[in-house]
């Protein structure tokens, strides 16, 4: 089982927003089943544009399979990965609230990095 940093940093640097994780631990819950967008979209409760987006970050990640049809499965890409998925899975059940500030904190850092780019220096 992956120790709590890496855990962490996994969260960190693999979920823009809790639906991306929401999307995952529901493909893992059922990992043989491929699921419709529309489907998707009904059980997150979501936006299209929202899972559609969920869905991107994670096949980049090598978290899940995008099919032929457009239907979307559990599958990461190693066994390091899904060790991981299940640590998250298992830390956002016991300490939900921690996950989603770990989630927040990471893109909060990377949109004051990206206006900190925009920041006139003074030399």
């Amino acid at each position: 089982m992956p120790d709590n940093a890496e855990t962490h940093a996994f969260i960190r640097d693999s979920f823009r927003s809790v639906w991306s994780l929401e999307l995952l631990l529901l493909l893992e819950s059922d990992p043989q089943r491929a699921w419709p967008h529309a489907e998707l979209v009904e059980r997150l409760r979501g936006s299209d544009l929202v899972v559609q987006q969920s869905v991107a970050s994670l096949v980049a990640g090598g978290l899940v399979l995008a099919e032929a049809d457009g239907a979307v499965r559990y599958a990461p890409a190693s066994a390091d990965l899904e060790r991981l998925v299940i640590a998250a899975g298992d830390l956002y059940a016991k300490k939900p609230d921690a996950v989603r500030r770990l989630i927040v904190s990471a893109s909060h850092g990377q949109l004051a990095a990206f206006a900190d780019a925009f920041r006139l220096r003074k030399d």
